[in-house]
């Protein structure tokens, strides 16, 4: 298994039965319906499409692939989606990929660089209200400053008061989350890696769970799932 899959099986275990997801394309789409197949078959999720309670029979390929449509509880215009439904606050979770974030949470998918000339320009916020996210760990990606603000994290004078903000952080190397006042804490490992890693591979100093946990390896029936759902794909694999 590569770290993609592992980061998708740790965030699936992040999900609970009942739960309302709005899932993103890539990694928290395989998390998602992986979640649903195996502890939490009352996940209703959510694509930003504007399907409610997708019951996809294969992996989707994106936010519009028909697969989602198939059993679906209602399909919505996209901008009833947003204001009637996640703006409400009816949406309990999402998962998100940025290209950087800080100590605070604050993603950056817009630019790599000056935004008025940056050197990569990305594909933007989209949908970005969720409470979790997911990327590779590396030191230009956790910075200690971004290049611009895509979706804000917790304030500077303190996490939200009433739990709004990031969540989860989910990399390749462990599973953090934020303290009472907003700051980020490794909270667990991925397995075969180590806090020392961690440290050499992040803009800044931080800091470790006084119980510091390891991210179980996954099981066999996380991994005969996944293999399941890529085995959906177009060519039968990844």
């Amino acid at each position: 298994m590569n770290s993609r899959d592992i980061m998708a099986i740790a965030s699936a275990r992040l999900l609970q039965d009942h739960q309302r997801v709005l899932v993103g394309v890539g990694t928290p789409n395989i998390a998602a319906n992986i979640a649903k197949r195996l502890h939490a078959p009352n996940l209703v999720m959510i694509y930003e499409s504007g399907v409610i309670d997708a019951m996809p029979k294969k992996l989707p390929l994106s936010i519009g692939d028909g697969t989602l449509v198939d059993e679906a509880l209602a399909v919505l215009p996209m901008g009833e989606l947003f204001s009637h439904y996640l703006q409400t606050g009816w949406i309990d979770i999402g998962f998100l990929g940025a290209a950087q974030i800080d100590s605070r949470g604050n993603l950056n998918s817009t630019v790599i660089g000056p935004y008025t000339h940056p050197k990569v320009r990305l594909a933007g916020s989209g949908g970005a209200a969720d409470i979790a996210c997911h990327l590779p760990h590396t030191r230009d990606r956790f910075a200690p400053r971004l290049d611009f603000i895509t979706s804000p994290g917790h304030p500077r004078h303190g996490a939200h008061p009433d739990g709004r903000g990031p969540w989860r952080v989910v990399t390749d190397l462990g599973v953090f989350g934020f303290d009472e006042c907003g700051e980020m804490v490794c909270l667990a490992l991925m397995p075969g890696h180590t806090y020392e890693e961690i440290l050499d591979h992040s803009g800044w100093q931080i800091p470790r769970a006084a119980a510091l946990e390891q991210v179980p390896e996954p099981s066999s029936r996380e991994v005969q799932t996944l293999h399941a759902l890529y085995s959906t794909l177009p060519g039968g694999g990844k």
